[in-house]
């Protein structure tokens, strides 16, 4: 199965052999541990359940879930599955070497939160006229729409909080990988901060 859990390192290059430069995002992905595997008999649907990390002050309820895997996990997350991997159990572990060089991978995670913005750096509309009885109010959004109906359409673009939000990026290559320090560079950026939870997705 190719998906794991991990944190994000930061962007770095690589070199390849024929003197091409790569950007990629380091990734400290993994080793996850299975905690639960769901299937279509039992759940209603197949899917494999993995944790990952240090966790601390767990739940009973958390503890008593992942006590067969023998792993105090800081996440959790489910992938859904078209067929369960063949002779996969509880407290089996997955690691970078599911991976290989060119595979196509989707990375989600959590973008970096901007706060409160405005429509012109969050939905990048543009400014009004500076003359002509303008009075500083460049940067306005102005009207919001007609008397009728009498409200505003769920989706206006207005201001509010930017940022923040789960974001997938699909298609990414993968460019290297190191079994022996759980390391995974995919090609291009990665949403979200530093040591910020990425879950990378591969065939499922």
């Amino acid at each position: 199965m190719k998906a794991l859990l991990g944190t994000k390192i930061g962007m770095t290059q690589i070199i390849g052999e024929d003197g091409v430069t790569t950007p990629v995002t380091l990734i400290q992905a993994g080793p996850c541990t299975v905690t639960q595997v769901k299937s279509v008999e039992t759940d209603g649907y197949n899917a494999v359940q993995v944790a990952y990390g240090q966790g601390k002050n767990l739940s009973k309820a958390v503890a008593g879930h992942v006590k067969d895997s023998k792993v105090t996990p800081k996440f959790i997350r489910e992938f859904r599955v078209k067929e369960l991997p063949a002779d996969i159990k509880v407290g089996d572990s997955i690691d970078v070497t599911s991976f290989t060089l060119g595979d196509s991978v989707s990375a989600t995670g959590t973008s970096k939160g901007k706060g409160f913005a405005g429509t012109v750096k969050r939905h990048n509309f543009n400014t009004s006229k500076k003359t002509h009885g303008g009075n500083g109010d460049v940067r306005r959004v102005g009207s919001i729409g007609s008397m009728y109906p009498q409200k505003v359409f769920k989706g206006k673009r207005m201001p509010g909080r930017m940022g923040h939000d789960q974001v997938t990026v699909k298609n990414l290559t993968v460019a290297y990988v190191s079994p022996e320090d759980n390391l995974i560079g995919v090609k291009g950026a990665v949403p979200g901060p530093r040591k910020g939870l990425i879950v990378l997705g591969g065939e499922l």
